[in-house]
């Protein structure tokens, strides 16, 4: 079995799986609870197809229904279980992230790359708060305006990397917002020289943060680590001269540690 990805429509793709985990990821933050309706305009399917499956869903345990609303149950974190489970790095790094948390007083977190955004798969919250959302496992965010989404799509092959820039769509979240595709392109490129990324309050004003790539023994990449810390209240020179060298001293335990 080779590793390319089959696409919709390749013999052996299933679309009614396909469809399925797109209704669960319907379910968010912001939509926690949907109607038929809803869960249709959100999956793009039409009601009857929506309705199939939401009621599938319903049958297996992984949606609840209350009147004309649907919302997603417990069970559904067997699936985020089963993925933290299965890597044995996690443990390993989380305890790298909490004497971070420890030393400095801020947050650390790993995330993965999933599609255009960042999902976060290990987290040290310190007790101030950063955002407006509260950020976990799981949360996910845009990778264009997170340093760990950057570092990662710095990591990308070049054909991978221009097709992201030619369909990720940009949004002024702040006045320091990159918009310009080719802006991105130059610090993603800068990014990828530089080993690591700084992004200051183009996500949320007042968050600063600074993210490294963190590799297994063998040269897997597992993630992209990072501190995250407020801006009125650290000033881009400790973030540079402090924080970055400490990420990098970690990222190097963390390699030695996963041989």
């Amino acid at each position: 079995m080779d590793d390319r990805k089959l696409k919709p429509g390749d013999r052996d793709y299933v679309g009614a799986l396909a469809s399925g985990l797109e209704v669960l990821q319907a379910f968010d933050a912001e939509h926690p609870r949907m109607t038929l309706s809803e869960v249709a305009t959100r999956t793009g399917m039409d009601r009857a197809k929506a309705r199939r499956f939401l009621l599938t869903l319903h049958a297996l345990g992984f949606v609840k229904r209350s009147g004309r609303q649907f919302e997603l149950t417990p069970r559904v974190m067997r699936l985020g279980y089963a993925y933290q489970s299965s890597n044995q790095y996690r443990a390993v790094i989380q305890q790298y992230l909490e004497g971070i948390t420890a030393e400095l007083g801020e947050s650390s977190s790993l995330a993965v790359l999933d599609g255009d955004d960042v999902v976060y798969v290990v987290r040290s919250a310190a007790r101030h708060r950063l955002m407006a959302i509260s950020l976990a496992v799981g949360t996910r965010l845009p990778a264009a305006y997170t340093s760990m989404g950057r570092v990662l799509l710095a990591q990308l092959p070049d054909p991978e990397l221009e097709a992201f820039l030619a369909r990720v769509e940009l949004h002024r979240h702040t006045p320091a917002s990159i918009v310009d595709r080719e802006a991105l392109r130059a610090e993603l490129l800068s990014v990828r020289e530089a080993g690591y990324a700084i992004v200051d309050q183009e996500l949320d004003l007042g968050l600063r943060s600074v993210a490294v790539p963190v590799f297994s023994g063998a040269g897997e990449l597992l993630g992209a680590i990072n501190i995250s810390t407020n801006a009125v209240r650290v000033d881009m020179a400790t973030v540079r001269d402090s924080y970055l060298p400490r990420l990098q001293a970690v990222a190097e335990q963390i390699r030695q540690a996963t041989r």
